[in-house]
């Protein structure tokens, strides 16, 4: 299923008006699909940005129009003999601020409709190579490539781990992989292990899930986490309660609040009321403030 199909049958055993996911998934991949519920939808956007990791088989010696094992093979050639030292070589080469051009089935949009719709309809798509942060690209194991051992369909397969920002494609990492190395590649399996600031995830399938729906909705409404978890990567502004009555009703609060930033506005008691907006002139202005039914609401 897609990310936002995913999201809504899991909207719907929460019984939630209001759901977002903090980033899709790719139809192959499996792992991490943070969702927020209710007033949490408020900080979706802000987790859209925040870093990822994956790991995934690499798949050498061919070429796919979709740059994964769900895609028709374009191209197939032999691989050369690699060593360690090759492997690690090419990998530095996609680490760090790199430019890339994302795959041409994907769900950018161009005049409002995704690119892989008009690809699907063998529309000519350009897509322009843009900025992307890969913070990690690195061999976890390639024994059948150097060992002799080869998967039955005799193509090599490498199993590296990335860590990457926002906007980045796996799949077009390890097509530009292939190309380094000569002979071409596709992404065969994509798990995503994490989302920053969720590192040590408790993931639950939609089989957990309908399960614990079963027994009753307090045994399914544990499985959420406070809004406040996710809000580790904004900067703290702590507020009394009168400060933030004030900043509830729109109005904004004056003082020399920093960093000139967008803000996670603590209340009393530890309890996020929202994100804001911290001025040059060090006041402190609501954006998107919570409204919860008490204090023991939660919605990530």
């Amino acid at each position: 299923m897609s990310s936002n199909q995913a999201l809504q049958r899991v909207r719907h055993l929460f019984r939630a008006e209001k759901g977002g996911h903090t980033g899709s998934l790719d139809p192959l991949a499996t792992g991490l699909l943070p969702v927020c519920f209710g007033e949490a939808t408020k900080i979706a956007g802000g987790l859209l940005g925040a870093r990822k990791a994956y790991t995934t088989v690499a798949r050498l010696g061919q070429v796919t129009d979709t740059d994964d094992a769900d895609g028709e093979i374009l191209r197939e050639r032999p691989v050369p003999a690699l060593t360690i030292e090759t492997l690690d070589a090419a990998l530095g080469q996609l680490v760090g601020r790199i430019q890339q051009r994302p795959p041409i089935y994907s769900a950018l949009k161009r005049g409002g409709e995704p690119l892989y719709a008009k690809a699907r309809r063998g529309e000519t798509v350009e897509v322009d190579v843009r900025p992307v942060d890969v913070h990690a690209f690195e061999l976890q194991s390639a024994a059948d490539l150097l060992d002799g051992v080869l998967e039955p369909d005799g193509m090599p397969q490498l199993r590296l781990h990335v860590e990457c920002g926002s906007g980045t494609y796996v799949r077009s990492l390890v097509r530009d992989l292939g190309e380094l190395l000569g002979c071409g590649a596709h992404v065969a399996e994509l798990r995503r292990l994490w989302v920053d600031p969720f590192r040590d995830p408790r993931m639950w399938t939609l089989e957990d899930l309908q399960a614990l729906a079963a027994r009753g909705e307090s045994q399914l409404e544990a499985c959420l986490l406070e809004i406040e978890a996710g809000m580790l990567a904004w900067p703290k502004v702590h507020v009394d309660a009168r400060q933030a009555a004030r900043l509830q009703n729109g109005q904004d609060v004056p003082g020399a609040y920093a960093p000139v930033r967008e803000v996670a506005i603590i209340g009393p008691a530890g309890r996020a009321e929202g994100l804001g907006q911290v001025a040059e002139d060090g006041r402190l202005k609501p954006q998107r403030m919570f409204r919860r039914a008490d204090a023991n609401d939660t919605g990530a």
